[in-house]
């Protein structure tokens, strides 16, 4: 196939090395000069480009001086003006003559390919004008990733990127969205950077800090209680905020989605510590303090979710004076879930029913163990069509679909997400340290330090401390935890499977979505 010949022309051309080395690799001919004048003699010698990147500002003949002796000369091929300057009047000007488009100096490597794909390679799309939009979000997706400065703007970013990943899953060209995929890895090592630096401070008093797992029911699901209307509220175990944007197209049949909300989960973003502090409105080291027989460590036996009907009738009593009417339920398997479609007209007798459902939990952990799980989930888009196919055929949409004309509230919701992990890394520990993928508690603790964030004192963040000494470390990214014992075959095992219990938009940042009845509004 015969390569995209591309020419160049920027004084500064030795400083762009990086850029058009990345676009050599990406296999583009690429001729540079460094002036206009080199430009339209080269052009003279050849017009056969395909595409001219031409600088603004250079010595000599200005780029707007040497797009129009381009066009005078009858030469047809699309220019690209660089810029340093977004000035109204320069931009009017090169418009006028008819650049094709223009790109904003410092120039992300990414940002050229987008350009080169939406002017040369569009007939290769589906959605050319995805791809054109996506264009124009890179760079503004780039510059708030770079001046995130709080947790707000961090749920802004995440939101956008995955809805950019939903109009690009199907029919886009590969490598626009692998430009996206990077970009949301490069938003999410900004997270973590963002995390590592905001974190503890979360938890000091009067902080501004988001709503997290300890406070979520009080905040977003006790004051929306109402006498007259039944509360639903819904715990999918490892709901990402992906899953809920692909089930919402089939729940919205029959209920109205009232406001979409949110939450941060806690670190380590897993059910024993996220989901225990849901129902008890506590954080961890609370729970243990309060309630000593209800928790339970890491490196102690036994179920570490035994007791959330029981942490949550003790915050209704502190809460609700008079109490409430309020039921606890879990679905763990199929007879369960039939159990509930068979009761669910009887939860409506409730003020609160509360529902924990552990399918997608289930499913991203069959997904690491099966090898059939590993092929039908081998990327985003397989693991959310399967979420979509398990909730369609679902006890628990059946068991909605039995109350949708009657006025009740729904409140969905999850307890942490996951992540799809592919860097390896290094962590030794003794006998005692948590096998969890995502996270580690133990004592004398060696890792690599570029690759967690290190709590050594957990009281500060509200965990429990097994020992004095005890240290947790939180992935960052992309990274999960193996022992240099057998490191290649696990590395090869668990890369590319769903994990949780680190830090990632998709870990921490989960949705908490309102809907009412159709009928009831």
């Amino acid at each position: 196939m015969e390569k995209i010949r591309i020419l160049w022309a920027d004084d500064e051309i030795d400083s762009l090395k990086p850029q058009v080395f990345f676009l050599e690799k990406k296999g583009y001919d690429l001729t540079t000069v460094s002036n206009g004048h080199d430009l339209i003699d080269t052009l003279a010698e050849d017009s056969s480009y395909d595409l001219v990147f031409l600088d603004e500002s250079m010595p000599g003949i200005t780029g707007i001086e040497t797009l129009s002796r381009i066009k005078s000369r009858g030469w047809t091929m699309p220019v690209v003006m660089v810029t340093k300057n977004e000035a109204e009047n320069l931009m009017e000007e090169a418009i006028g003559s008819q650049i094709s488009d223009y790109l904003i100096k410092p120039i992300n490597p990414n940002q050229l390919l987008l350009t080169i794909k939406k002017l040369i390679d569009n007939k290769k799309l589906v959605s050319a004008k995805n791809t054109s939009d996506y264009q124009v979000a890179f760079r503004q997706l780039f510059m708030e990733i770079s001046d995130s400065a709080d947790h707000e703007s961090w749920v802004k970013i995440y939101r956008q990127l995955m809805q950019w990943e939903f109009k690009l899953d199907h029919g886009s060209d590969p490598e626009i969205q692998q430009i996206l995929a990077q970009q949301k890895q490069e938003a999410n090592i900004e997270f973590s950077k963002f995390i590592n630096q905001h974190y503890q401070k979360w938890f000091e008093p009067n902080a501004y800090a988001p709503v997290m797992s300890h406070n979520l029911m009080i905040n977003k699901v006790f004051k929306t209680l109402s006498s007259d209307v039944p509360t639903i509220f819904i715990l999918l175990d490892n709901l990402r905020y992906d899953q809920w944007k692909i089930i919402e197209p089939i729940i919205t049949e029959k209920f109205k989605v009232t406001r979409e909300d949110y939450f941060y989960s806690i670190l380590p973003t897993t059910t024993q510590y996220s989901r225990n502090s849901i129902f008890a409105g506590m954080l961890p080291a609370e729970i243990e303090k309060f309630y000593p027989e209800w928790w339970l460590n890491d490196n102690e036996e036994g179920g570490k979710n035994l007791r959330e009907p029981d942490l949550l009738g003790n915050l209704v009593k502190r809460v609700f004076k008079p109490e409430i009417r309020w039921e606890y339920f879990k679905v763990t398997n199929t007879a369960k879930g039939k159990q509930l479609v068979d009761q669910i007209h009887n939860y409506l007798r409730n003020n609160l029913t509360a529902v924990v459902y552990n399918f997608i939990d289930m499913l991203s952990h069959a997904r690491t163990e099966m090898e059939v799980l590993k092929e039908l989930a081998s990327d985003e888009i397989a693991y959310r069509s399967l979420t979509r196919s398990w909730f369609i055929h679902s006890p628990l949409w059946a068991a909605l679909q039995r109350i949708a004309d009657l006025p009740v509230q729904l409140i969905i919701t999850t307890d942490h997400g996951t992540i799809r992990v592919q860097d390896p890394s290094k962590v030794i520990g003794d006998r005692d340290t948590t096998t969890n993928l995502r996270y580690k508690v133990g004592k004398s603790l060696a890792y690599e330090k570029k690759d967690v964030l290190e709590i050594k004192d957990p009281a500060k963040v509200g965990l429990p401390r097994p020992n004095l000494s005890s240290t947790f470390i939180f992935a960052k990214d992309k990274n999960y935890f193996l022992y240099p014992n057998n490191f290649s075959q696990f590395m090869n095992y668990y890369r590319n499977t769903f994990q949780h219990g680190g830090i990632s938009m998709e870990e921490m940042i989960c949705p908490v979505i309102h809907l009412r009845s159709k009928n009831a509004l």
